[in-house]
């Protein structure tokens, strides 16, 4: 639990105030100015009247300490009696536009982090004009105004959290501008933790039926996915106006806008960031969204993770529901879970470190990754590989940590001549169409499973043997990997 102490509280850094006053720990306001402590006292802060460098009115222990009134000079007195009586305090201390070089420069060496007005300033006019990023937002803003009517969000299929957050996000950003949007999505969401990141943030989602006519809205925008047609429900021709995704395009792709950066870890956060030089507040619930959607893909930060994802992160953490995530994060197993998870232990056919199982005929095909995931948690396994089929698709989810397995690869060699295979290293899926093998009656359905192992289980431990860890890379430098994402896997 950390302990803040603020020591004044100007006008410029009253909002900061009121934010963290909201944040866990605790957090003890010292001003001279009764109104300001008269006012904190109304909103339940601890509140003291004193001058900012009276010892005897500080409390007992501080772990950061933020010296907040508008005035420089003040702040500098108050700062060095601080880092006398508190130490190993983190110090932060406000300076505004007025303070002389001498000022300035005393209290940039007396604390840890300076808040800087004109600087800041100078920083916040740079970013949204010189850079690259700046040329990015204009563009951006320039597409999402020109849309005449409802911008539709659109998600790939059985949305992961990274899709949804992404959607959510890019809402809120044409919300910003006066534009309705509505964040959509074709398939089903029946991975636990996607269910609950959607019940308990109660946010509204369209279920779009496949082929669905689009030209009821305004503009389509596809997030966390680049073409129509592939992996979402929409016609192939759909004329789309946003693209933003972080998975490598395996063809070209079209749009008004397009932000393609495979070196970013999830398309949460580049919608974050974009939130974060715009200025536009995001909300608990889309803060909660994006920073759970950044976890999930980059694996806790541990999966092609770049210093980007990180700075989203810390910049959401303070507007995001902590608890919630908390909740998010462990929801209760389902029965049709436990089910393939007992289906995949009972048929389960260990090879070294590799395990691969078929549950057969299955009704969610989400359980098949979290089975993936549970059996990774088994002494002595660091491959797993999940499948069974569903309407005429065999669906294969897989998971890999701490081998040299790359097992996006390792599928799309074994699998990918007969289906659709790809991933990450540590993640990956294929489908595989069953042809005339899905004819069968039921009387069949044990020799069909039987077929499907073969078949599966075969080429895929044929193929380990070979596996490596590099990616494949044709001559023109294009990664071979699918161009749809296959978290959801």
């Amino acid at each position: 639990m950390q302990r803040r102490l603020v020591l004044g509280c100007g006008s410029a850094a009253r909002g900061v105030v009121e934010e963290v006053a909201g944040w866990p720990g605790t957090l003890t306001v010292l001003s001279p100015r009764k109104s300001v402590v008269d006012s904190f006292r109304e909103e339940g802060v601890e509140a003291r009247r004193s001058a900012l460098d009276d010892e005897e009115a500080y409390p007992d222990a501080a772990d950061l300490v933020f010296a907040a009134s508008d005035d420089a000079a003040a702040n500098l007195e108050a700062v060095r009696t601080a880092a006398e009586r508190f130490p190993d305090a983190y110090l932060v201390a406000y300076v505004g536009t007025d303070a002389d070089a001498d000022v300035r420069e005393a209290l940039d060496a007396s604390t840890d982090r300076l808040v800087d007005a004109r600087r800041a300033l100078a920083d916040r006019l740079s970013e949204l004009t010189d850079d690259d990023s700046a040329e990015r937002l204009h563009r951006l803003l320039r597409v999402l105004k020109s849309v005449d009517g409802t911008l539709a969000v659109v998600m790939h299929d059985n949305p992961d959290p990274d899709a949804i957050a992404s959607a959510l996000a890019l809402a809120r950003i044409a919300e910003s501008v006066g534009v309705r949007a509505e964040p959509c999505y074709f398939g089903e969401i029946s991975h636990q933790e996607n269910r609950a990141l959607v019940n308990l943030l109660e946010v509204s989602l369209t279920n779009l039926e496949r082929g669905a006519d689009t030209s009821g809205y305004g503009g389509v925008a596809l997030v966390d996915h680049s073409r129509p047609g592939v992996n979402d429900g929409l016609p192939e021709d759909t004329e789309v106006d946003i693209v933003v995704d972080h998975h490598p395009p395996r063809a070209p792709v079209e749009a008004r806008f397009l932000d393609l950066r495979r070196d970013i870890g999830a398309t949460s956060t580049l919608i974050a960031d974009y939130l974060r030089r715009l200025g536009v507040e995001p909300g608990e619930t889309v803060a909660t969204a994006l920073l759970f959607g950044i976890r999930v893909d980059t694996r806790d930060f541990t999966r092609e993770v770049s210093v980007t994802d990180f700075e989203a992160a810390a910049w959401l953490v303070p507007h995001a529901n902590l608890s919630t995530l908390q909740r998010v994060e462990s929801p209760s197993m389902s029965s049709e879970v436990l089910e393939t998870l007992a289906r995949a232990i009972q048929n389960r056919d260990v090879r070294g470190d590799v395990l691969a199982t078929n549950v057969g005929e299955i009704r969610d095909r989400d359980a098949l990754a979290q089975a993936a995931d549970r059996l990774l948690d088994m002494e002595g396994t660091r491959v797993t590989v999940v499948y069974g089929f569903k309407e005429g698709t065999v669906y294969v989810s897989g998971r890999a940590r701490g081998t040299d397995v790359d097992l996006g690869e390792t599928l799309r060699d074994a699998l990918g001549p007969i289906g659709s295979a790809g991933g990450h290293a540590d993640m990956a899926g294929a489908q595989i169409p069953l042809g005339i093998l899905a004819d069968v009656g039921e009387d069949s359905r044990e020799s069909l499973s039987r077929v499907v192992t073969d078949v599966i289980s075969g080429r895929l431990f044929e193929t380990l043997e070979d596996a490596t860890r590099t990616l494949d890379v044709d001559e023109d430098g294009t990664d071979l990997a699918f161009e749809f994402p296959m978290d959801e896997w």
